[in-house]
């Protein structure tokens, strides 16, 4: 079976060059008649010409409408042999100076058809010049060249013009059969390549770990699904840029050898990410290094799981010691505050004596109040877990907190659900809104200003949140805030939400904040759904807009206020 090849493409091409052909013969033929003395008819030569404009421009339209490329080869080929005989037979039959027309019909045989209908076409060629060669010389039909009667050297000119087009056919059949082979194997490479390329892509595009190239000038040539996942952008945003813009720590110098390194990065939206990356220089065979190859991980989530684990063991570690400590001050202090009791009962006392055993009485009160405090805190917690629902949960703690006198802050609900239910003990969960809804109005006493509270659902949790309006905090006191006796507030005693984390830890769940100077600060709790649980969207609340433009996260290390 011969090979196929893009015959519409070479019929295009053809329906164009025969215009162009046919002007180059037009212009050269009355260029000879004009400069030299010739009995060709000029007439005859314009009308055939014209004719073959006609008959193109009709071919061109045909090949535009009609899709059978094989018999439009046939008529084509067919046709220019009826006109280059038309136009040797006007110019001067063996006289003629275009004798040469037939080679070019029957290459272009070659190309468009089969090789028998390559030697069919020279074939018919050899035969109309011979017919018009002999009908000329017998006299059958008029001449337009000079007279011959030697019969002897029109036959040698018939037999030379066979075996020239035979030989022709010969050549362009073998070149065009060469033509089509190479096409083959031309087609079959580059499908082999567009595999190649296609798994290539592939491959960088499945690699979970991100993936950049850039040149020798830092420039970002090539990225992977990954890694746009990872910095949360597009890829038209990163091919182009500088890769040292999309990270907050310089990468690695590059040399011979792989080089390691952990950079952190800001997303778009002011979250603050950590990558591990590898970078490597990108070297081809006898070109040396082209560019570089950066390969990174996401190490947010771990750092963020080793922090929180850093965080259990050292508040573990000072739970227990204080636990011992706090027992042993017990005893003598409530010998202390019992004594100073019975001597402030004795009339021998005068006012300043009286007014220093009331202040021994009540600040060893406030000191029973923090160990009795941080005894709760240190003890191992037991849990009434049941079904509750987190909506009337916070419906009273907020009802409750909007009667406390001096009240001066706003309370918004955005509950998205109508109900919330989860597996909870709901009296420590009380306590947990509780506290941070206090310490949203004490951060808002002096200015006052609005709590938000939030309730929605996100898969398969609830996320709870309060957001308030007050002064916010900074990167050392996010650090710390979860940590027993830090805090900001005259009178606290720094437990509050150190407890509050406990018991979000004991309910499986998850606490952070995002806070910044002058921006307020937000707590997010996440609780987990019962399997059977769907919930009720209420369609009337908006959804919650973001809150802060500029946030401080802290999933692990949590800080807080008390």
């Amino acid at each position: 079976m011969r090979a196929e090849i893009h015959e519409r493409t070479w019929l295009q091409w053809l329906v164009k060059v025969r215009i162009i052909i046919i002007t180059f013969l037009l212009g050269i033929e009355l260029a000879i008649t004009a400069l030299t003395p010739t009995a060709a008819s000029r007439k005859l030569f314009v009308s055939v010409i014209v004719l073959w404009y006609a008959v193109a421009a009709f071919l061109i339209l045909l090949n535009a409408l009609w899709r059978d490329t094989g018999l439009q080869s046939r008529l084509q080929v067919l046709t220019d042999l009826f006109f280059v005989t038309a136009v040797i037979y006007a110019t001067g039959g063996v006289d003629t100076s275009f004798n040469f027309l037939y080679p070019l019909v029957i290459i272009m045989a070659s190309v468009l058809l089969t090789p028998a209908w390559t030697y069919a076409t020279a074939l018919l060629s050899a035969a109309a010049f011979t017919l018009v060669l002999q009908l000329t010389y017998w006299g059958t039909i008029p001449t337009y060249g000079q007279p011959h009667t030697d019969s002897r050297s029109l036959h040698i000119v018939i037999v030379i013009n066979w075996f020239a087009f035979i030989a022709v056919a010969y050549l362009a059949g073998r070149l065009s059969s060469r033509v089509r082979q190479i096409g083959v194997e031309l087609r079959d490479k580059s499908g082999e390549l567009e595999n190649l390329q296609a798994l290539h892509t592939n491959i960088i595009q499945s690699i979970s770990a991100g993936l950049i190239t850039t040149g020798t000038n830092g420039m970002v040539h090539v990225v992977n699904r990954a890694a746009t996942r990872f910095l949360e952008r597009t890829e038209n945003e990163l091919i182009g840029s500088s890769i040292s813009s999309l990270f907050l720590d310089p990468l690695p110098i590059v040399a011979s050898a792989p080089v390691h390194a952990e950079v952190r990065m800001k997303t778009q939206v002011g979250r603050q990410k950590t990558f591990s990356v590898i970078g490597s220089a990108l070297v081809v065979p006898e070109g040396g290094s082209v560019g570089y190859i950066y390969a990174f991980d996401d190490l947010t989530e771990i750092r963020r799981l080793e922090r929180e684990v850093r965080t259990r063991d050292r508040l573990s570690a000072v739970g227990r010691m204080a636990a011992g400590i706090a027992h042993e001050i017990r005893n003598p202090l409530t010998s202390i505050a019992g004594s100073v009791k019975m001597l402030s009962t004795m009339s021998a006392l005068t006012d300043e004596q009286q007014t220093l055993a009331s202040i021994v009485t009540r600040e060893s009160e406030r000191l029973n109040n923090i160990i009795t405090d941080f005894l709760f805190y240190a003890r191992d917690k037991k849990f009434e877990m049941r079904e509750v629902d987190l909506i009337p949960l916070l419906n009273d703690t907020l009802v409750l907190l909007q009667h406390r006198p001096e009240m001066n802050v706003n309370i918004e609900r955005r509950f998205e659900t109508e109900s919330a239910v989860c597996m909870a003990d709901g009296d420590k969960l009380k306590q947990v809104f509780w506290n941070l809804s206090d310490n949203a109005c004490r951060a808002m006493r002096e200015t006052g200003g609005t709590l938000t509270v939030t309730v929605r659902a996100d898969r398969d949790v609830w996320r709870v949140n309060f957001a308030d309006s007050g002064p916010g905090m900074n990167g050392p006191q996010i650090e710390k805030i979860f940590e027993p006796f830090q805090t900001d507030f005259a009178g606290g005693t720094g437990l509050g939400l150190a407890i509050v984390y406990q018991i979000v830890q004991g309910h499986e769940g998850k606490i952070s904040v995002r806070s910044a100077p002058n921006r307020g600060t937000e707590f997010m709790l996440q609780f987990k759904q019962p399997a059977h649980v769907v919930p009720a969207v209420k369609e009337e609340h908006p959804s919650i807009p973001s809150t802060r433009d500029a946030k401080v996260s802290a999933a692990s290390s949590y800080p807080g206020k008390d």
